[in-house]
């Protein structure tokens, strides 16, 4: 499917791969019969039309999700963005990748997709409108976004990093203690859970790791760029 040209681009033949969704401006040439159409993950307009807080959430959720384009036809394409570095994921069946919309270059159209919830993805969060708020007051603290990308199903995933990708094997006895700055997917049967590090108080502005940490348990890997940049 995807195949790394270097460290920051990626090539794939789109026919044998049966689509891809990328994010839009990562296309960066292709050979052969391609057409590119706009693309729409499921549920990120889920709560856009609703009012009062259901609404902000939704009209949140829209903001944070990047704009996606769609690629069919024959023919190989070169994806990068930004000069960052990629990574590959190859999707193997019940497992699932949650990754940072920002940080997903691209992914083959048959996987399954969804937006949820930060905080839908750890214990005690909850999903729904009041994981969504809880999201919201943890990611203007942490800097991290209400809602991330969950892929699944039988196919493969390009990640983006700044400074190049850390794989941590989830599994041990100790949870994997992440700056949710620095997160940039989880994938397997990872569980993830925003702790406070500091108490309210001192963690008024102060939008790095000191203040909240990202709690990673279960089994898989959670990958983490070398630095807190946003992207």
């Amino acid at each position: 499917m995807f195949e790394k040209v270097n460290g920051k681009v990626v090539k794939v033949d789109v026919g044998m791969a049966g689509g891809v969704v990328a994010r839009s401006g990562a296309m960066l040439f292709y050979t052969g019969d391609v057409s590119f159409a706009p693309h729409q993950i499921p549920g990120a307009q889920g709560m856009g039309g609703m009012g009062g807080l259901m609404g902000i959430a939704g009209r949140a959720m829209a903001g944070e999700h990047e704009r996606t384009m769609l690629a069919q036809g024959n023919g190989e394409v070169h994806y990068g963005f930004a000069g960052l570095e990629v990574h590959v994921v190859q999707m193997q069946p019940g497992a699932t990748l949650r990754v940072e919309a920002s940080r997903l270059l691209a992914n083959t159209a048959g996987l399954q997709s969804s937006v949820v919830s930060v905080m839908s993805s750890g214990g005690g969060g909850g999903g729904g409108l009041m994981g969504a708020l809880r999201g919201a007051a943890s990611g203007a603290l942490t800097g991290q976004g209400m809602f991330t990308t969950q892929l699944s199903g039988h196919g493969a995933a390009v990640l983006l990093a700044h400074g190049g990708f850390l794989e941590l094997q989830v599994g041990g006895p100790n949870p994997i203690v992440v700056d949710p700055q620095a997160f940039v997917a989880a994938y397997g049967n990872v569980q993830t859970e925003l702790k406070a590090a500091l108490s309210w108080r001192d963690a008024v502005g102060r939008g790095s790791g000191e203040a909240m940490q990202l709690h990673c348990v279960g089994q898989g890997v959670v990958y983490v760029q070398a630095s807190e940049e946003k992207l």
